[in-house]
């Protein structure tokens, strides 16, 4: 079969002789004087030997330095430069944050009969949220507790006995001029326990503001009395910590919080910081990733929904601080399985963040809130006498259970930070025309008429191949018969 194919191509390439040497050089010196590819027809045009000599030197030498500068062109290209622009955008009102708001002392001391378990126990729940390093020198005694407390959960427990915010608790709030209260606040889970929202996502119109320096004010009674910690894990501060974040992404206290200690007035003046960051290979984002239980997409979103999906899988349940809708992990399920099994998350590097091929790459979008607190003394001693009688509360107790924090806009404008590709294919494809034309005069027409040569040029030497190809031999294959015969004159 091979062999009739070569056959039929030398007799369809027959049918036009090949050019003689003759007509292959008057092509090529037709090719020289009509390409626009400067120089080459001076070459061919001059008789004397200096000036071609010179002619040949000058194109080399062009194409050389083109060469090599398309080579640099490329090489930049396929690095994936970029470049980040900074823009500041006036607006006439902008978009308040969300503030998460929580007692640093989670649990009421009359509800925490055992302290050392209780805070155990959340300690190896709220691992799920950030790394916690636990020891084993109440192994034995919260096994017991696990016996004797088979039906105990620690969410309602927490939801019951932990941080409250009612009248007593929220003492003053302020929001633009506007009164706020407690059903302004939306309820959440965190590692400090119960805390609370406002500006919360389920708001049906976001609220904002139009002037700077006026936000939210709010007043707080952190009532130490009534609340505690265990020291011997490190809780040994009094006070609120609050998060400034996106409505549409959880709070995340994790190295994020801020702190106002009792008896201080907190002043955090705030400004709107968003970025946006390229997707691969010019950036580390990846706009194809979505998330099933928030809004936007955003690092700490997508890492509580990969540690989610790990536990699910492992253990059966979901634990109730992580975003699903799964069976919620009792306590024995937490300290024989989930424990185990965000250990080994982090062994097996399961959940990984930052690059473009981890588990949770850095977001295409995102909204920041950079603040900058500032502290005075809360109150005054004319301002204490006046909050005494107000409060009806001694002037210790103000000082050791009361704190004040005012949030507020420093400008109303935002500042956008954009990544940006340095180079784009329109850019480089002008860049390379741009040296082509420089040292060599030659156009996207000239790359043409070269391609058309060098293709004419092949052909004619493909057709010469074949036609010099030496024959096939014919092989006769002998009759079965004849086979036959051999193979019994053999045997004879």
């Amino acid at each position: 079969r091979e062999t009739r194919l070569l056959e039929k191509i030398r007799l369809y390439l027959t049918r036009k002789p090949l050019p003689s040497l003759e007509e292959r050089k008057k092509f090529d010196h037709e090719f020289a004087m009509s390409t626009s590819f400067h120089g080459l027809h001076n070459i061919v045009q001059t008789r004397s030997k200096i000036r071609k000599i010179l002619w040949m030197l000058v194109v080399l030498g062009s194409i050389t330095i083109v060469t090599w500068q398309i080579w640099n062109r490329f090489s930049n290209y396929f690095s994936w430069p970029t470049t980040t622009s900074i823009i500041v955008q006036y607006v006439e009102n902008i978009e308040f944050p969300a503030v998460t708001f929580c007692n640093m002392n989670r649990f009421q001391v009359h509800a925490v009969a055992n302290l050392s378990i209780i805070f155990f126990l959340w300690s190896i729940v709220s691992g799920v949220l950030h790394a916690f390093d636990t020891d084993n020198k109440f192994s034995q005694e919260l096994k017991d507790f696990l016996q004797g407390n088979q039906n105990f959960s620690i969410e309602e427990f927490t939801r019951n006995n932990g941080f409250y915010l009612n009248s007593s608790t929220l003492l003053e709030c302020d929001f633009f001029g506007q009164p706020c209260y407690p059903e302004d606040f939306e309820h959440v889970f965190t590692e400090y326990g119960n805390c609370f929202t406002f500006n919360h996502m389920d708001l049906p119109a976001r609220r904002r503001v139009s002037v700077s320096g006026r936000g939210l004010s709010l007043l707080f009674d952190i009532k130490q009395a009534q609340f505690t910690d265990d020291p011997t894990f490190g809780f040994i501060d009094a006070g609120i910590i609050y998060v400034i974040h996106s409505p549409k992404e959880p709070p995340r206290f994790d190295g994020l919080g801020l702190s106002t200690p009792v008896g201080m007035h907190a002043h955090a003046a705030i400004s709107q910081l968003k970025t946006v960051i390229q997707e691969y290979p010019w950036g580390e984002c990846n706009p194809n990733i979505k998330l099933q239980h928030h809004k936007i997409y955003s690092t700490y979103g997508c890492l509580q929904e990969c540690k989610a999906r790990h536990i699910q899988d492992k253990c059966g349940c979901l634990p109730f601080l992580l975003p699903g809708n799964g069976t919620e992990c009792d306590l024995q399920k937490f300290y024989s399985c989930v424990s185990p099994a965000l250990y080994n998350i982090e062994l097996m590097g399961l959940c990984t963040v930052g690059t473009h091929n981890s588990t949770c790459p850095v977001p295409c979008e995102e909204t920041d809130y950079p603040s900058t607190v500032t502290y005075s003394s809360f109150a005054s001693e004319k301002a204490l006498k006046f909050f005494s009688t107000k409060l009806k509360r001694s002037p210790e107790y103000i000082r050791e259970n009361l704190v004040y924090i005012d949030i507020k806009y420093h400008d109303l404008n935002y500042k956008m930070t954009r990544q940006q590709k340095a180079r784009s294919v329109s850019e480089l494809l002008a860049d390379v025309g741009g040296q082509l034309g420089l040292f060599c005069g030659a156009s996207m027409i000239t790359i043409i008429e070269i391609v058309e040569y060098v293709f004419t040029n092949f052909c004619w030497l493909c057709i010469f191949l074949l036609l010099k190809a030496p024959e096939m031999p014919q092989w006769n294959i002998p009759a079965q018969n004849e086979w036959t015969d051999k193979e019994g004159i053999q045997e004879c």
